[in-house]
């Protein structure tokens, strides 16, 4: 049995699916049992509960032996680094007396030791944690969502814009959350000796202004990217939404991200293209 925390989201969802489609048992942790109805129909076992609630983790992690684990993502409108690194200890926690056989756990590019920049220092904080457990685990390394452009949808209909924090022209690496999940799903079924970090892109790296045109082809209009100036980016972030610890945060990976990414020289890659993620991201809306 395959344990999916996370099974709910984009990349968690697309690891279940890969699994259940070849012929594996999954059981997908949700703390909403409204979302478990269509996993059900696939023929996934749904299990509910909080991600903060340690003991309930447990008995769930009992009825499984591999485990893919994602951090969920607090709040924006929390202080999101105090929020996610409870939610780390409460997973991590859970995992004693588990019983647990193998870990897959997704991390990111760019994952380092530090305060107030994100992602970046909370699941840099996760491996660490991982690396001092008893149970192997291997790590994904994941490039940028592509998933984190579908908010851009309704800006570039509506207004003809993609905003970004990212100048039009910052080559970044891009990865599709069906490939993440195709990645989880292989390593969850390797050797459970077989540990490691993965890192794990698309099949090529893009910039906004890749993104613009993609959009255009798609919605056969004059898509332009705006970018955010870097003095405005605490301000903006907050102004959608974001308390102020976040929005420093956030503010700071990005400034990270922007000029201090470390790219690996022979990533895992992926087949699903920026142009095929959003032409599929656009169908399904339709």
């Amino acid at each position: 049995m395959h344990i999916i925390l996370g099974g709910t989201g984009h990349v968690g969802s697309a690891a279940a699916m890969s699994l259940l489609q070849q012929g594996e048992a999954v059981t997908i942790v949700t703390r909403d049992p409204s979302k478990g109805a269509d996993w059900t129909r696939r023929g996934a076992e749904i299990a509910v509960a909080d991600v903060h609630d340690s003991e309930a983790l447990r008995h769930i992690f009992r009825q499984g032996e591999r485990l893919f684990l994602l951090n969920p993502p607090a709040d924006p409108s929390t202080d999101t680094d105090v929020e996610e690194r409870k939610t780390v200890a409460a997973i991590i926690a859970a995992l004693e007396g588990s019983g647990l056989r193998k870990i897959v756990a997704q991390s990111t590019y760019g994952a380092q030791p530090g305060d107030r920049c994100g992602d970046l220092n909370i699941l840099y904080g996760l491996e660490q944690k991982l690396r001092t457990q008893p149970i192997p685990a291997s790590i994904i390394r994941a490039a940028y969502y592509m998933s984190n452009w579908d908010s851009t949808l309704e800006t570039a209909e509506q207004d003809g814009v993609v905003n970004t924090f990212f100048p039009a022209d910052f080559r970044l690496p891009m990865v599709a959350p069906d490939d993440l999940g195709r990645a989880a799903a292989r390593l969850l079924k390797e050797p459970i000796e077989q540990t490691g970090t993965h890192y794990v892109e698309g099949p090529a790296r893009y910039t906004a202004s890749d993104v613009a045109a993609c959009l255009s082809d798609e919605l056969r209009k004059d898509i332009q990217v705006v970018t955010a100036p870097r003095e405005k980016w605490q301000e903006t972030f907050e102004s959608m939404g974001f308390s102020r610890a976040a929005a420093e945060s956030y503010a700071r990976m990005t400034a990270l991200t922007l000029d201090e990414l470390e790219l690996p020289a022979n990533p895992e890659r992926g087949t699903v293209s920026l142009q095929r993620y959003i032409s599929d991201l656009l169908a399904r809306r339709n």
